[in-house]
């Protein structure tokens, strides 16, 4: 029996050309519909069912998305971060917005072979929402993941076709889905750009395996108790549980942090530390002085360069020190005096920040709290006036990041590499005509490269000089004034431990 099924929303007072061509695609979406579902084919007898029903409520990408997740690739976990997100707005999308706007009743599944047939949903036909969630998470990924999003996008196609197959959606309402999963997918790269895994050719990274006691003899950990609002004290429990043989030095308010790790990487055969990114800078100008390994265990409030390392929680820090591999990754030096791991920045970039945490601390969304952040600092913003290698310029947002952080964006992602040799640098210039509309325009553009108020730079040493002294703030330190600051990268100068470092 052929299939129906009609929008029933079609205006009556269509153009007769248009009426005509609304009604001839809705006889092939019919026709093709007959000719997938009632196919007499084995393989769709026994593959289009389960698979359908895998789909259901988005089990099966949420299953995928948990077994990328806790892969050793860093671009696979930032791709099912990515999927999984865009797969939530996607549904929403859907099932709140399109399904409500344009209702289509299913398709008659008579024809439709039993081995084949599932209980018929009762919301509208189209689009089909199975379809749009498995678009949205396959270049989601894709979008982080290349090899992934190729495998990902045929299980997609396939998730489609069942839909088909079991009677319960027209191609046109899978095609709509896709379009839809796939636009959306695409919008949120534009908002959260995916992270370029290779922008210059980098040397092989420098790695050496090393034979530590797994009971952690030899090393010496500088612990920070008050770090991450107390859960220093925590973390010193868990390194004494599995690291009983190490020496945990804790820091108290009066401590003098650069004696003692200059006393503890003296002594030590690996330097541990562990607290925030402050902490760990301390240390590990130290660790470089000594030249000695240097153990990171998360213990502050945000742990960027923890994280970066792979040193994502204590027990991955300590499986990384037991299992021995050290790889050797860039600082930046300030002045040749200040040791930075991550960023820097001048002028509005700390206040974005603020203002992007107090819109997530009213429950706004990620990307909501950053457009809002974003527009607050282009307002209220004051720019800095500087010269940046001798060109003057005036400043609303100067960021300066060691080695380069994700896509091209005034908002930086994750780096993937920290020992590229390279400074990251992105400001924005004001003095332009409107300024804000022409940036975000080019921004949600894809050409933020070409925009003349946005500028980026990557070189191994960058000076910035004003006659009038600047704030220098640095890795969660609110820094010093300075008329002369000089960045340079210290090339792999610092051992660290970790599974997926570089």
């Amino acid at each position: 029996m052929p299939a129906t099924g009609t929008f029933d929303t079609m205006p009556r007072s269509l153009p007769y050309p248009l009426r005509t061509l609304g009604e001839g695609l809705e006889d092939l979406d019919r026709r093709l519909f007959d000719a997938v579902a009632e196919s007499p084919s084995p393989l769709l007898d026994l593959t289009m069912r389960p698979l359908s029903a895998a789909a259901d409520h988005s089990k099966l990408w949420m299953l995928i998305g948990a077994g990328l997740g806790s892969s050793g690739s860093l671009s696979m976990r930032r791709g099912a971060a990515r999927g999984l997100v865009t797969l939530g707005v996607t549904s929403l999308v859907v099932n709140q917005g399109f399904k409500r706007l344009y209702p289509r009743t299913r398709p008659l599944s008579t024809g439709v072979p039993l081995s084949r047939l599932r209980r018929q949903p009762t919301s509208n036909s189209f689009p089909s929402g199975h379809s749009a969630s498995a678009a949205a998470f396959a270049i989601g990924v894709g979008l982080e993941n290349r090899t992934a999003g190729y495998l990902l996008a045929g299980l997609a196609g396939a998730v489609g076709l069942s839909r088909v197959a079991t009677g319960a959606h027209f191609p046109g309402d899978v095609l709509a889905g896709f379009t839809l999963g796939a636009g959306i997918a695409v919008a949120g790269a534009r908002v959260i750009p995916a992270v370029e895994d290779s922008r210059a050719l980098i040397a092989e990274p420098s790695v050496e395996n090393l034979r530590p006691d797994p009971d952690g003899a030899g090393l010496v950990v500088v612990l920070n108790p008050a770090s991450g609002d107390g859960s220093g004290a925590r973390v010193a429990d868990e390194l004494r549980d599995s690291l009983p043989a190490a020496e945990i030095v804790e820091l108290d308010d009066d401590s003098d942090i650069d004696a003692i790790a200059a006393d503890a990487a003296a002594r030590a055969d690996f330097l541990g530390v562990a607290g925030g990114d402050g902490t760990v800078a301390a240390v590990a100008r130290h660790a470089i002085a000594a030249d000695k390994p240097l153990a990171v265990f998360p213990a502050g409030t945000f742990n960027h360069f923890a994280k970066d390392i792979d040193a994502v929680n204590v027990a991955s820090s300590i499986e990384s020190f037991q299992a021995g591999r050290v790889a050797r990754v860039d600082v930046v030096w300030l002045n040749d005096e200040t040791l930075l791991l991550n960023t820097a920045s001048i002028g509005a970039y700390p206040d974005f920040v603020r203002a992007r945490s107090r819109y997530q601390r009213r429950r706004i969304e990620r990307p909501t709290a950053t457009m809002h952040a974003v527009l607050k600092v282009l307002r209220d913003s004051s720019p800095v006036r500087v010269r940046i290698e001798g060109r003057p310029v005036t400043v609303s947002y100067f960021f300066l990041g060691n080695s380069v952080y994700g896509a091209p964006s005034f908002l930086p992602g994750r780096r993937t590499r920290l020992d590229d040799g390279v400074l990251d640098v992105r400001y924005l210039e004001v003095g332009h005509r409107n300024a804000t509309t022409r940036l975000l325009a080019s921004w949600l553009g894809g050409r933020l490269r070409n925009s003349t108020i946005y500028r980026e730079l990557q070189a191994p040493v960058v000076t910035i000089e004003s006659d009038e002294p600047f704030r220098v703030a640095h890795d969660g330190e609110a820094g010093n004034l300075h008329t002369r600051a000089r960045f340079r990268v210290g090339y792999r100068e610092l051992r660290v431990f970790g599974t997926s470092v570089v």
